[in-house]
């Protein structure tokens, strides 16, 4: 029939392609999002999908499209994206050249071919996303770029990972990715489901589901095919036959154009109508296509038994009949996936048997011939399953599981190893045919398992595998299987248990014995300790694996050894003993190629150096590990450029600080997230921006729910302690500082943390105390007061081991202490130690802040030109600094105290030095009795005056002092100096 069955008008649709055209515009916009359309089958998603494509190319943006394939279950890596990247290969596009060496590496991973020099064997699966993801940025450099993923419920776990990716990561590219899925498909426990849950409440992403056509719409669609407007009834009939599905439409005029044609009930056996009209040699072939999808020429004559003209002919037909289209990667496919499925249920099961075997044997002889990729040996694997063959499919299952692990595809490989045991029992000599014992087998699915973030599935395969080892029969493999499942304990948030499993592993090894395996066992408690900051505990496992590692050789536990060591070392109080030892495990790591390794001992140096107060070298430590490119993941990259962030605002570089802040493209997870909102609260409170560091800190009310790590919990309990005592909320400061401490205290031994807390702890009950004492309400001031008592106890055993900046932070708390216990003149000397202390380490801030608190201090004891310098410099750093609410701070000090400030700073000479807010001799005497509490019925008593007078001079004073109330003109009365303290 030469009419045409599909329309060449696009039909209805608006909305949901308006909607995708705006998401196109915002690509254009650096506006990145990633956009899904759901359906049903043969409901038009595809169709819509072209029409976006065609608007696109219009508009200039750059359009790369694949399809995943239905080859089994999370078997075929990276197929849609190797389909959509493969013809930049082939033309050797120069934004693949534009990629830094590293990238292009990665890249290797799944695009062979593209010369890179490695094999990609080294590029973790997180690298082989961020090199996706800079090429597709690189690719919209020149306008923006669609990438278009058809077919998503047949997606491989790869791609689904890298979906995921993306919709953490993209923000500002000029990329939209579009995906179409079938909801049709998707039952309970389809593995696409939880990737739509998360979207559904990301705002960079869209959901959209295409309903079938209203009557209207099928109106359109018929004259659109038939090229003229089409009678009402014949619109009622398809319309009530088709219900609306666009694809069943199309059959319905395909088997008759009044729609009366003979079709069965369902779409399916509809389909197989259009099958039938073809010739013999043509329906042979588009079956051996229903096996294959995506079949290039080569294949497709290799199996299907037809000469050349023949075939050529036979394909002609099949595409002349709207059955089969050529893909982007020149192989031939179905139009529509519905289509390959109703020829290949139709098969006879020997039919389907014999050409499974043909293939699998076909696609053997390339592997052969030296094809032996990740997608040639996933096929075969899945051509040898299907044929029944169980020992070839034992034997291509182990070989593409092998291959996927190559590339880091973790997803696939784990359904591959899992195919593989599931047909170990039925194979004879399974070990003979697979050329893998069945523990290894075991081991290699738990570590794709570990890889493709499923530690519960890990621990399963792990534990029988211990069951197959025997404690008693094999004690040293059961000890290194008992390892792994302390690593999958340990992902699972299982601490305990991790370290009990740790501990009975050494039990099974002789205690004193000088083993490989006690050694990686004993390396990685020390690990797990550090990351505890359980010193003591670290320190004993890291040197006894130091030394069992090196007697057996063992260069990979002793660099890890080597790495906790260095680490509670330097933190400890011996930077340059820690270093060491950590520059000697980056050694090794570099030697043995352990990127993971690598990028945590360049993470390590710079901690602990800037811990240590050296935090110049740590941002060179930060930025040479940057340029290094070693480490395996870009969150480590990101990692890094947090540190020199951080760094820079503790050196008072605070422009530096924003600069070298991730982009905003980059919305983080984990610990990355949780270091990113924390450093954006810590300089947003520098500057005083309240809402934006209520916003950060915010962020973390969840994401820090179980987190037992110090670095993470103390420091968000010292900013949160901090932004509620600058809003004046001392409760929810209180608040901030116990539960911090109490969960430090619980899991670690971390003194700079506990050091740190305390000290944001003493700053609050220093306003707390004063507050109280301000407003005359003893029984506040007593409980703070007994608060800071607490805390300075705590501070100065936390503090004594420490080394510089814990020194610092002691000074401050101790000045801090002064302040609440209001311990008058030595308060000053106490906040110009601080300050010293600060200075020595080049940390800017809380010098500015340690002069104001001293210039208070010293307008108290009334050296009101020290007062003036004090805050001079104070006001000077905090304007530097770009710190408006210290800034403003030292400003109303010196409103308040009639102080000159600048490079001359003094104070105001003559009558007003004595009286610096011009008050009489009897506005004094009146001050002094309201900060005494007097009422004004009471102040004209004691000075003889009548009670309106009283409240005249003390309306009076209260605007000299520019204050609202009598309890701040008490308050300003006591830190000015203006009348005899207590």
């Amino acid at each position: 029939m030469a009419t045409r069955m599909t329309s060449a008008r696009f039909v209805g649709r608006a909305a949901e392609l308006a909607e995708l055209q705006a998401a196109l515009q915002d690509a254009a916009d650096s506006r990145a999002s990633l956009a899904l359309v759901g359906g049903e089958s043969g409901v038009g998603k595809s169709r819509l999908a072209e029409e976006l494509t065609r608007h696109a190319r219009e508009s200039g943006a750059r359009v790369l499209s694949g399809d995943c394939v239905e080859l089994g279950e999370d078997e075929l890596p990276y197929a849609p994206l190797l389909t959509a990247l493969r013809p930049l290969v082939r033309d050797g596009d120069p934004a693949l050249e534009a990629l830094a060496p590293s990238l292009r590496a990665a890249l290797d991973a799944i695009l062979p071919g593209l010369g890179a020099g490695s094999s990609g064997a080294e590029a973790a699966q997180s690298r082989v996303f961020e090199a996706l993801l800079a090429l597709l940025d690189a690719l919209s450099e020149s306008g923006p770029v669609l990438l278009v993923i058809e077919d998503l419920h047949w997606a491989d776990s790869s791609t689904r990972h890298f979906l995921r990716f993306l919709a953490g990561t993209i923000c500002t590219e000029r990329l939209l990715v579009l995906g179409t899925y079938r909801s049709d498909e998707l039952h309970r426990r389809h593995p696409l489901r939880p990737l739509l849950a998360e979207l559904a409440s990301d705002p960079y992403s869209r959901l959209i589901e295409l309903p079938r056509f209203t009557p209207e719409e099928l109106a359109e669609q018929l004259e659109g095919i038939l090229a003229e407007p089409a009678d009402p009834e014949l619109v009622e009939r398809v319309y009530r036959r088709s219900e609306g599905n666009a694809l069943y439409a199309e059959e319905i005029l395909a088997a008759g154009l009044d729609g009366r044609g003979a079709l069965p009930p369902t779409l399916r056996d509809a389909l197989m109508l259009r099958v039938e009209r073809l010739t013999p040699r043509a329906q042979e072939l588009i079956r051996w296509l229903a096996c294959q999808p995506a079949a290039d020429h080569a294949l497709v004559a290799a199996v299907a038994g037809l000469d050349p003209s023949d075939l050529r002919d036979a394909l002609r037909e099949a595409v002349a009949s709207h059955i089969v289209v050529t893909v982007g990667d020149e192989s031939y496919g179905f139009r529509h996936a519905l289509l390959r499925e109703v020829v290949y249920d139709d098969l006879l099961p020997g039919e389907r048997t014999d050409m499974h075997a043909a293939l699998a044997r076909a696609l053997e002889d390339r592997i052969e011939g030296g094809e032996s990729g990740a997608h040639i040996t996933a096929q075969a694997a899945y051509h040898w399953a299907s044929a029944g063959d169980q020992p070839q499919a034992l034997a291509a299952a182990v070989r593409a599981a092998l291959a996927a692990e190559r590339v880091n595809a973790f997803g696939e490989a784990q359904a591959l190893f899992e195919r593989a045991l599931a047909l170990w029992e039925r194979v004879p000599d399974p070990e003979l045919t697979a050329g893998i014992d069945q523990i290894d087998l075991l081991k290699r699915a738990a570590l794709a398992c570990d890889q493709a973030g499923d530690p519960t599935r890990q621990e399963a395969l792990l534990r029988h595998a211990l069951q197959l080892v025997g404690e008693d029969a094999d004690p040293r493999t059961y000890a290194l299987l008992l390892e792994r499942v302390s690593q999958s304990l340990w992902s699972q948030h299982r601490q305990d248990e991790a370290i009990a499993e740790l501990k009975r592993g050494l039990a099974l090894l002789p205690p004193r014995e000088q083993s490989p395996e006690r050694a990686i066992l004993l390396s990685q408690l020390a690990k797990k300790r550090m990351l505890q900051s359980r010193v003591t505990e670290t320190k004993e496992a890291a040197e006894e694996a130091l030394a069992v590692a090196r007697a057996s050789g063992n260069r990979e536990a002793e660099g890890r050894a080597l790495n906790a060591l260095g680490t509670v070392i330097g933190v400890g109080g011996d930077p340059d003993a820690g270093v060491k030892m950590l520059r000697e495990s980056l050694a090794i790591a570099r030697e043995l190629g352990l990127p993971w390794d690598e990028g945590g001992a360049w993470v390590n140096i710079a901690d602990v150096l800037h811990l240590a107060g050296r935090t110049k070298e740590a941002i060179e430590v930060a930025r040479e590990g940057l340029a290094a490119e070693a480490y395996p993941a870009w969150r480590t990259g990101e990692w890094f450029q947090l540190t020199i962030a951080d760094c820079s605002f503790h050196l008072g570089d605070w422009d530096e600080a924003e600069a070298a802040m991730p982009a905003a493209s980059r919305r983080h997870t984990g610990g990355t997230f949780l270091f990113w909102q924390l450093t954006r609260a810590m300089l947003a409170l520098g500057r005083g921006d309240l809402t934006l560091a209520d916003e950060a800190l915010g962020a973390l009310d969840h994401a820090l729910e179980g987190t037992t790590e110090p670095q993470f919990v103390g420091t968000y309990g010292m900013l949160s302690a901090e932004l509620a005592r600058q809003r004046g909320d001392i409760a929810k400061a209180r608040a901030a500082v116990d539960d911090a401490i109490d969960r430090i205290e619980y899991c670690s031994d971390d003194m700079a943390r506990i050091t740190l807390v305390s000290a944001a702890g003493l700053r609050v009950e220093g306003d707390a105390a004063q507050l109280a004492h301000d407003r005359r309400d003893a029984e506040a001031e007593r409980a703070a007061q007994e608060r800071a008592k607490t805390l300075i106890e705590r501070v100065r055993l936390a503090s004594a081991s420490g080394g510089p900046v814990e020194a610092a932070q002691a000074a401050t708390a101790e000045a801090e202490y002064a302040r609440a216990v209001g311990a008058g003149g030595s308060a000053a000397t106490l906040w110009a130690a601080a300050a010293a202390q600060w200075e020595a380490l080049s940390r800017p801030y809380p010098v500015a802040y340690a002069r104001w608190r001293g210039a208070e201090a010293l307008m108290a004891a009334r050296d009101r030109d020290q007062a003036a310098r004090a805050a001079s410099a104070a006001l000077a750093t905090a304007r530097r600094l770009g710190s408006a609410w210290l800034a403003e701070e030292v400003e109303s000090l010196a409103a308040r105290a009639r102080l000159q400030l600048g490079d001359e700073a003094t104070a105001v000479d003559g009558d007003e030095a004595e009286d610096p807010f011009g008050l009489t001799a009897r506005e004094r005497d009146v001050l002094a009795l309201v900060t005494a509490g007097a009422t004004n019925r009471e102040i004209g008593e004691r000075l003889h005056m009548a009670e309106k007078t009283a409240s005249v001079h003390v309306s009076r004073i209260l605007a000299k002092l520019n204050v609202r109330s009598r309890t701040e003109a008490a308050a300003v009365a006591h830190r000015q100096g203006l009348v005899p303290t207590a």
